[in-house]
């Protein structure tokens, strides 16, 4: 029970008259385009993610020892 050939057919033919063949293509190129920058994006995702876990590790790192350092100096009368 599901959409055959025949009911695809006369979707395709009612969508071809409500927009107009060259709206279509217009359309298509747009969603071309798209999908083609999401997997730009993805590969740029990719190759950035050891930098960027390494600089979100780094601050991590740095504040601990400086909070560490600051509660030091502050429990010491002044």
């Amino acid at each position: 029970m599901g959409i055959g050939w025949p009911q695809l057919l006369i979707i395709a033919l009612v969508i071809l008259v409500l927009f107009g063949r060259g709206r279509i293509a217009e359309m298509m190129g747009d969603f071309g385009k798209g999908i083609s920058s999401f997997k730009k994006g993805m590969k740029e995702e990719e190759g950035a993610e050891p930098a960027a876990k390494a600089q979100i590790e780094s601050p991590a790192k740095d504040t601990a020892t400086s909070e560490t350092k600051t509660s030091e100096t502050s429990d010491t009368p002044g």
